[in-house]
């Protein structure tokens, strides 16, 4: 536990070569947390920033699937602690959702070790207590929430993270047992707007059509005009 550090995911890039095993790094204050695409991730003091330093020997397209693990993890934390399934939903690549806006995100990056070895970040911010102010969100960004705001329920970032190594830790476990596929039906049972419409923008392309399902490489499938389209990576908007 760190009471201020720049971001919990740069720390794990310094750090990662000393570890030997799974380790959290839970950071009070994060001065400079950042997002998906290099965007900046605005963390008011209270809220929850943690990385997980992994050192899996799977392949890099299962490695990549641990942000629906995450994202499972996350979700059944938040439940545990306020036992309000019925207002969390994941979005698609990255978000837990609280009544329709956004509460938390993942971002997976991968860490260069020596020999050829690497680690696997996985940094989960939650707004526990206080949203970013406005005029520090992207454009087009989802309104955020607290989980104070929302619900009342008031918990410290040390106790959080009791809640989230725990279930990070049952998830991981049914991921290495039996595969992808117990995760991603339950991270479709979690899933916003499944059967609805939205669209997927990335910096190439933008692609409008009804959210059919997540293959087995975590891709997203929208049924579109013109016959199912996969999606690697995208902004997905509502």
């Amino acid at each position: 536990m760190l009471a201020t550090v720049d971001s919990t995911n740069a720390e794990a890039t310094r750090i990662a070569g000393s570890l030997s095993s799974p380790t959290w790094i839970l950071g009070l204050n994060q001065t400079d947390g950042r997002g998906r695409g290099g965007r900046q991730w605005a963390d008011p003091t209270g809220n929850f920033a943690a990385t997980l330093v992994l050192f899996p020997d799977d392949p890099l397209q299962t490695r990549v699937l641990r942000s629906f693990v995450a994202a499972v993890a996350l979700f059944d934390a938040l439940v545990a602690l306020t036992g309000r399934a019925e207002a969390f939903s994941l979005k698609w690549p990255n978000d837990v959702l609280l009544n329709g806006a956004k509460l938390a995100g993942i971002l997976l990056e991968t860490i260069p070790l020596s020999a050829g070895r690497s680690a696997l970040a996985i940094g989960v911010g939650v707004n526990l207590v206080e949203t970013p102010s406005l005029s520090q969100l992207a454009s087009g960004s989802m309104p955020p929430v607290s989980l104070k705001g929302v619900t009342g329920t008031t918990v410290i970032a040390e106790e959080f993270l009791d809640f989230l190594a725990a279930s990070y830790a049952a998830c991981e476990e049914q991921f290495a047992t039996f595969g992808f596929e117990p995760i991603r039906r339950a991270w479709l049972a979690r899933a916003a707007r499944l059967g609805e419409s939205m669209t997927a923008r990335s910096a190439q392309s933008e692609i409008s059509g009804i959210f059919d399902t997540i293959d087995e490489t975590g891709h997203l499938i929208l049924n579109t005009a013109y016959g199912k389209k996969a999606i690697a990576a995208a902004d997905v908007f509502f």
